[in-house]
């Protein structure tokens, strides 16, 4: 079982240190000591947390589709030259690059500040972690 220590599962949850010692403290998040004394979470009951926490903006078209990772987001930058197009959005906390042709730009009416879908469909997800992260 993975333990993080507090200031690790804030920096994930993405609150503060106070937030989740308070979580702690009321229960909302279990909490044990570790061998030095410090006190850990279990870092399965912060990814299920992160999970209950995290909110995304609201597709705005209510259209079904069968893709399940849509991140709405606004654009943020756009690089274009004549036939091809480098467009960055910021969706939530993450940012999102896509390379499209500049024509595909220009029939999406895609602004600096406009909102957008990111729809991300791939055969290949690669996980990485960090040497000695267990």
């Amino acid at each position: 079982m993975t333990q993080l220590r507090i200031r690790d599962a804030a920096s994930f949850l993405g609150v503060s240190d106070d937030t989740v010692r308070r979580w702690v403290d009321s229960g909302a998040l279990p909490a044990e000591a570790d061998d030095a004394g410090r006190k850990v979470v279990d870092g399965y009951q912060v990814a299920l947390l992160a999970r209950d926490q995290a909110r995304t903006a609201t597709d705005p078209t209510g259209v079904g589709r069968s893709a399940r990772n849509r991140f709405v987001g606004l654009v943020t930058d756009i690089v274009q030259d004549k036939v091809m197009a480098q467009v960055e959005m910021q969706c939530g906390p993450f940012r999102v690059v896509s390379l499209m042709s500049s024509e595909a730009v220009r029939d999406l009416g895609l602004e600096l500040g406009s909102v957008a879908i990111a729809v991300v469909k791939s055969t290949t997800v690669i996980v990485e972690t960090a040497e000695g992260v267990s």
